[in-house]
């Protein structure tokens, strides 16, 4: 998970200052040399990390601080606020023209960095925001980029514009816009080709893309996995052909997160979105508040509800609510629980967004939690029949014989299951309105463990 090494080591930092009734500049000094050297661990960009040690030193060490009530808190407070300056104060969004007016955004970067799935992705992402996109398909070069966008695309119920690989990208792009008009969609979005390291016929070919429609935001895609090349790029780019933000990708696979706190203070330019997985879902608006927040160990909770609102159905949920009120709460339901928390990104993605859980501690919780064992599960209940799944108290021993040998377990699997159900239906029982209720969506999600 991203951030978790730093966040562990933060986390420790701050332990220690909370601990303290009163504060030295040497407390202060010593706090911020381990501050300092668990950011560069984290690859964060040294002269970032030189700066940034010397904003929040210089705040700090002053009188308010030294002499207030909680001086750990206050200082704590102040490595957050410039964390947040640092990656750029503000959510940044992508140009856009307002209503039928067509907006064009070209994608960049290096091959293997996530272009043409993020591509797909932002235009599933924009079409569930009522903009009607059209993907277009300029990778000529890599072997199945076109089919691959087409494959993305019709996951995301997007059509995707493409002249095969033996057109010119400009002439692509510019019959691409005219595709657009002709059809009412808004919003064209240009998978353009990568290269293995930078070179001048790739800059060429987005300056001649570039030449040929007017593009209203120049994208690039960055692997945060590649650290400081991750900002090395984004440099290169801005001043080479000109960007107008950044899309990180793979940050669920980054322990280190040293990208997400260099690009805007190295190459200038915002991060708009973070890949945090595979699903559509998982491509977050970058907010870099909320970034903070995490790599601070205080959570995320806003985007959790955001999350929770986005991938819970509020009809099932008020269902559910009234089954767990009238005891008509089966296995069926528990599956749906399951498949909720699936869509919501797993446990880890869950529990990194919960103040006070990182480091160790999430280690522990995950664990504790199993998600293979959610998979057998699953293949339990699946094995079960209608019957079995709505009246749970049918499973006799036989049933649950049949059952173990449908789902490859052992019978003791299946009667663990079974009681873990029943201690989660009596657990639910006597807490009416845990699901839905007043709260809505926001109520409406149970862990099913």
């Amino acid at each position: 998970m991203a951030f978790e090494s730093l966040t562990e080591k933060l986390q420790n930092v701050f332990k220690n200052l909370r601990s303290k009734g009163r504060l030295t500049e040497a407390d202060v000094k010593t706090a911020l040399r381990e501050v300092k050297m668990a950011l560069l661990e984290a690859d964060v960009n040294f002269k970032v990390v030189k700066q940034f040690i010397k904003s929040v030193q210089e705040r700090a060490v002053g009188q308010d601080v030294m002499n207030g009530l909680n001086p750990g808190q206050m200082v704590i407070k102040i490595v957050n606020e410039e964390m947040v300056n640092l990656m750029g104060s503000e959510t940044t969004e992508i140009p856009s023209k307002q209503g039928k007016e067509i907006t064009i955004w070209m994608m960049a970067g290096l091959q293997g960095a996530g272009k043409t799935t993020t591509a797909a992705k932002l235009a599933g992402k924009m079409k569930s925001k009522g903009k009607k996109p059209l993907l277009v398909a300029c990778d000529v070069y890599r072997p199945a980029a076109i089919t691959q966008l087409q494959v993305n695309g019709e996951k995301q119920g997007v059509e995707v514009f493409s002249m095969g690989d033996k057109n010119h990208p400009g002439d692509i792009a510019k019959a691409a816009v005219e595709h657009a008009k002709n059809n009412q969609q808004n919003l064209v979005i240009i998978d353009t080709a990568g290269r293995l390291h930078i070179d001048e016929d790739m800059m060429r070919e987005l300056e001649e893309i570039k030449a040929q429609v007017d593009v209203d935001a120049t994208i690039l895609v960055v692997d945060a996995m590649t650290g400081q090349d991750a900002v090395n790029v984004a440099s290169a780019f801005a001043e080479k052909v000109g960007i107008d933000g950044v899309i990180l990708t793979k940050m669920d696979g980054d322990t280190r997160g040293g990208a997400a706190l260099s690009i805007k203070a190295v190459s200038g330019k915002p991060i708009y979105f973070v890949g945090m997985g595979e699903k559509l879902s998982d491509l977050e608006q970058f907010y870099p508040d909320r970034m903070a927040s995490r790599i601070l160990g205080m959570g995320d909770v806003m985007s959790l509800i955001e999350k929770v609102e986005a991938s819970i159905d509020e009809e099932k949920a008020r269902e559910m609510e009234k089954k767990f009120k009238k005891a008509e709460f089966g296995f069926d339901d528990y599956l749906e629980s399951m498949n909720q928390m699936k869509n919501m990104g797993g446990i880890s993605s869950i529990l990194n967004m919960l103040p006070g859980i990182g480091g160790n501690k999430l280690k522990d919780i995950e664990g504790m939690i199993d998600e293979k064992d959610l998979a057998r599960k699953e293949a339990m209940i699946l094995s079960m029949t209608p019957q079995e799944r709505a009246n749970p108290a049918i499973l006799n021993v036989s049933r649950k014989q049949r059952i173990a040998r449908g789902s490859g377990v052992d019978i003791s699997e299946v009667n663990r299951l079974v009681k873990q159900f029943e201690q989660t239906k009596k657990m639910m029982k006597q807490m009416p309105g845990m699901m839905g209720g007043r709260g809505g969506k926001r109520g409406g999600f149970r862990l099913p463990f």
